[in-house]
């Protein structure tokens, strides 16, 4: 399970909830408000178009020397194996099919570093499937399966204009139970939880557990708003605290992974930190905003636009940097090669300047 321990009065825990043709498109429900009588018939709906995937990871490398006093149950199941070679590993998730051509969205941590992925449907029928492309920093990864058969789909709706307090509901495959569904409200917006230069979770009270990674987020209209990937958690259980990645950013992290299997993402090249408040007293802001460039690295997109060390970037291709993540974005989400415009504050004047930027290199696995 993927966690992030943080520091305080007491340690929690950010899990993630993990390892956990002719199509027949699912028609959404109208209503937008929790319909008379509950949800029984918007679940009836979406309900088969949740599946359930069952992952078979690579072995666990073994040094071939077992430690002290490991119990002797343990000490059989191992002693057999020769050094370097470990027990397969597992694990169970959720997910949800989008097209008739069998493709199925689910989570990164899901099935990094599978060697073979099994999606059932609620109806009983199993597939194999293929990893088409997985984006470690969305955590949103794109798999399909060949079938001859009726496939049920679900389709995105927007999460731009969500509010909170929205009627929520979730589906997926809790500690390897089945399908379960269940209810909440949206409890806040474009949360950041330190996972990555993408945050910008919705946070629900939809309860959310070991399993659920990769299951979709359900608005009243049947639609789905999220990708249900994270949770807070002192004791691996729901606490009513369960993150989703936003459909908006799904539906792009999705289009550029059925293209060709792979994220391709801006870079202008520069290292930047924060505006202090001290900074911001100076300038006569109300509040420190944009993104102070500590460094440019040579030979980048940034150099070569005229950027330098002091520059404090407040605009970026018509986005506003209030933070650090809002240029993080920005640039990530630019198509490489792009000529754009980059406003920046140098020496208490306002510089404009004209940016080409350049392409990401992944990161070595």
């Amino acid at each position: 399970m993927r966690s992030i321990l943080t520091k305080g009065s007491a340690a929690l825990a950010l899990s993630a909830a993990l390892i956990s043709s002719t199509a027949l498109t699912v028609a959404p429900t109208a209503a937008l408000a929790v319909p008379p009588g509950g949800y029984a018939d918007l679940v009836e709906e979406v309900s088969p178009a949740v599946v359930f995937i069952e992952v078979t990871a690579k072995a666990q490398q073994m040094s071939g020397v077992l430690p002290e006093g490991l119990p002797d149950e343990l000490r059989r199941r191992f002693e057999g194996l020769t050094p370097g070679q470990g027990a397969p590993r597992g694990g169970l998730g959720s997910g949800f099919i989008i097209s008739d051509e069998g493709q199925i969205v689910t989570n990164h941590h899901v099935v990094a570093g599978a060697e073979t992925v099994t999606v059932k449907l609620a109806d009983g029928r199993s597939f194999e499937a293929e990893v088409v492309g997985s984006d470690p920093m969305t955590d949103i990864a794109l798999l399909k399966v060949e079938a001859d058969v009726e496939l049920p789909t679900v389709s995105f709706g927007t999460s731009e204009g969500l509010r909170v307090g929205d009627e929520v509901v979730a589906v997926g495959n809790p500690f390897g139970l089945g399908g379960t569904v269940t209810s909440g409200i949206i409890s806040a917006l474009s949360r950041n939880i330190n996972s990555g230069p993408f945050d910008d979770f919705i946070q629900t009270d939809a309860a959310i557990n070991r399993g659920n990674s990769g299951g979709p987020l359900f608005n009243n209209a049947g639609e789905v708003i999220g990708v249900n990937t994270a949770i807070i958690s002192p004791g691996g259980g729901s606490v009513g605290i369960g993150f989703a990645v936003p459909s908006d950013l799904v539906q792009t992290v999705v289009a550029d992974l059925a293209d060709d299997g792979k994220i391709m993402r801006g870079w202008l090249g520069v290292q930047i930190k924060p505006m202090s408040q001290e900074v911001a007293n100076v300038l006569g802001y109300e509040a420190p905003k944009g993104a102070v460039i500590e460094a440019v690295s040579d030979d980048s997109p940034a150099k070569k636009a005229g950027l330098k060390q002091g520059d404090i970037i407040l605009s970026f291709g018509g986005t506003e940097i209030e933070e650090l993540r809002d240029l993080t974005r920005a640039v990530a989400t630019t198509t490489p090669e792009k000529a754009t415009t980059v406003t920046v504050l140098r020496k208490g004047k306002e510089v404009t300047l004209d940016v080409t930027v350049g392409a990401l290199k992944p990161k070595a696995a």
